[in-house]
């Protein structure tokens, strides 16, 4: 026995002194604590699973039955606290490749593989968490109403294929206008050819020197990959195809096309950004798909959608950043992020594209996943009615407490508004919360500096960081775009705020010597829109500044927000462009530029594009019946009453 070996001890009669009891039982209980708290308090290891986990429970699940359990298969635009080096941080040299909406396009990925498989057959409908009592009775109405009709709806319109002349038949105008949306001004149209320019030269030097791969290197003229897309190949190819077709680059956009049906392999077996996978990729087959008809993208998107499935597979439903897009269907978090959580920019930029791919496929488990994300963030409780960055996809709780309009939170809120406005303005859900969250953010985020300038700061914990990132410019854009739908008497105001949140960002450009924004400025230390950081004076060709100019242009028609992006024209063309390409500069604020060699694929998708259409009349892509991702790709607006109408006008017909 173990006690006769612990000296003072008698071996026959096991008696202990208090004091030596008092000692053994705080060491035993010391023990107990220490193993306990390595396994269910420190972040998700798979290596511990394994523990406890059988094979069959942690094998991959297959798709094909539809139910939440069994279906399978970056702004990042981000942070640079948490962030490692679509949106990150860029780190120097190649974490420059990436974008982060959620400020990490480019982190180190963590090689703790999820390999949960959700237990029982209502496992997710039956997970509860807390929710604060306001929240209680004002949910179950407006969710479920929308739980109702989306459902209903869905179910009906699941029941016939998709058909892309119903589709077209829906469309209020042409998706490239009267004459592709040339302005009648001379000056204007000038402007609009330069972009144009811009787009061909980038285009053919990536063709030239990087064909196929996912990025353009242009002072050492090679292609880049990176590891943010899982083994995918010719990102800015599916980047470009939108672009090229709408600015009528037909050649350019026929060898595009050419390489997608060719070249495009979705059967990687890497590990790819749920996140940058998505909005590049199959928000860009989408948008080719819907502008032109082309059944190969079609079939590419679908098959590349269910690659996406398994990500889903956790506790809540809320899907993990990375996925294998192999065989095994695996997920896990980033290794960066707080306690194995996932991301909110992440996991709450996925409803728009999702809802195309179950409209394309006529399979509802699309929308049904990203439904679940919102059904479990309707119940959880929300620190002053604001959505912290970071949540576990196991427990469904909230892991810390950092609010940021711009990376990892940025595109969350623009989807919000988004999906309302694609549904033909029936989410009501999507309405309620984005009007719900712009009362949190006004009343807890934004600030005017002493110069008169509006700014969104950050929030930690209660304490306000008054610094905004150039991914947070994008808000502008999304504030205007919503100033419609929410109480009358607050249209004004919302414009009023659009406005003075596009004049901010405008200022971080004029301020600076290249007359291109940082990647982040401040409003303390004396200092107003400047970067007072040498880690946050680089611009890697961000698209976020451009595009509020072009919604306010659309929105107020105001001239000075065509002068604003022509300023932005005329320093790319100084500062950014070189020999073979356009590349990102890793200080604003010096007039001897130091180049990155990063031609980023939203570039292509988001940049040029926002600077040809605000150059453009206003039914080139016009807002009545497109909206934008969160990279710029045109997806419809869809109007379930007009294709229930026109399936019911066949039927009629045929009968």
């Amino acid at each position: 026995m173990v006690f006769r070996k612990l000296p003072g001890v008698s071996a026959s009669g096991m008696g202990l002194r208090l004091s030596q009891k008092f000692v053994f039982l705080l060491f035993l209980s010391g023990l107990v604590t220490l193993c306990f708290g390595a396994l269910f308090f420190l972040p998700d290891s798979v290596r511990l699973k394994r523990i406890f986990l059988s094979k069959t429970e942690t094998q991959p699940v297959t798709v094909g039955s539809g139910s939440e359990n069994d279906a399978t298969r970056e702004h990042l635009k981000r942070p640079k606290d948490q962030e490692p080096p679509r949106g990150m941080t860029p780190a120097k040299g190649e974490t420059t490749s990436t974008k982060l909406k959620s400020l990490s396009r480019n982190p180190t990925v963590s090689l703790e593989a999820t390999e949960e498989r959700l237990a029982g057959g209502k496992a997710q409908e039956d997970f509860t968490l807390p929710r604060s009592k306001t929240e209680s009775k004002t949910e179950s109405a407006s969710e479920k109403a929308a739980t109702s009709s989306s459902s209903s709806s869905n179910r009906a319109a699941m029941s016939d294929t998709f058909s892309y002349d119903k589709f077209k038949g829906c469309l209020l105008k042409p998706p490239l206008g009267r004459d592709t949306g040339r302005p009648s001004d001379p000056q204007t149209n000038e402007r609009r050819e330069k972009v144009k320019e811009m787009m061909k030269f980038s285009w053919d030097n990536y063709k030239r020197y990087a064909w196929g791969k996912n990025e353009l290197r242009p002072l050492t003229k090679n292609g880049h990959i990176g590891n943010m897309f899982g083994g995918l190949r010719g990102a800015s190819i599916i980047d470009s195809l939108d672009t090229l077709y709408i600015m009528g680059l037909m050649e350019e956009y026929n060898d595009a096309k050419e390489w997608v049906q060719t070249s495009l392999d979705l059967n990687s077996n890497g590990e790819a950004s749920l996140f940058e996978v998505n909005i590049r990729y199959v928000g860009g087959l989408l948008a080719a798909y819907y502008l032109t008809g082309e059944e190969m993208y079609k079939s590419k998107v679908m098959e590349l959608g269910e690659k996406l499935l398994p990500a889903f597979n956790t506790p809540t439903g809320i899907p993990r950043g990375v996925i294998n897009l192999g065989s095994s269907g695996t997920s896990w978090s980033w290794g960066w992020a707080s306690a194995g959580s996932s991301i909110l920019a992440e996991f709450g930029t996925l409803h728009l594209e999702f809802v195309h791919l179950s409209e394309l496929s006529r399979n509802p488990i699309y929308t049904e996943k990203v439904m679940n994300i919102r059904k479990l963030l309707n119940k959880i409780e929300k620190p002053h009615g604001l959505y912290p960055n970071f949540l576990s996809p196991v427990s469904g709780n909230w892991v810390q407490h950092h609010v940021s309009i711009g990376g990892l939170g940025d595109s969350f809120y623009e989807y919000l508004i988004k999906s309302y406005l694609m549904s033909d303005k029936t989410d009501e859900n999507a309405k309620q919360m984005y009007y719900g969250a712009m009362e949190a953010i006004e009343a807890n985020l934004v600030q005017k500096s002493p110069g008169g300038l509006t700014y969104m700061a950050e929030w930690r914990g209660g304490i306000l960081d008054h610094k905004m990132g150039h991914l947070a410019c994008f808000s502008g854009g999304m504030i205007g775009i919503g100033a419609d739908d929410g109480a009358p008497e607050k249209r004004q105001h919302f414009l009023d705020l659009a406005a003075e949140i596009t004049h901010t960002c405008h200022e971080s450009y004029t301020r600076s010597a290249t007359k291109l924004g940082p990647e982040a400025f401040r409003f303390d230390g004396g200092g107003e829109a400047t970067a007072t950081r040498l880690s946050d004076r680089y611009y890697i060709l961000r698209p976020e500044v451009i595009e509020s100019y072009m919604y306010m242009w659309r929105l107020t028609h105001d001239p000075k927000y065509r002068e604003w992006g022509w300023e932005a024209v005329e320093a790319l063309e100084q500062h950014c462009r070189v020999e073979s390409g356009f590349s990102g500069i890793r200080d604003v604020y010096t007039m001897t530029a130091s180049h990155d060699n990063m031609q980023q694929s939203f570039f292509l998708s988001e940049t040029l594009k926002y600077l040809y259409l605000l150059f453009s009349d206003d039914d080139l892509l016009p807002l009545e019946d497109w909206v934008f991702n969160t990279e710029a790709h045109p997806l419809p607006i869809i109007r379930r009453g007009c294709l229930q109408d026109q399936a019911t006008q066949e039927k009629t017909v045929s009968e």
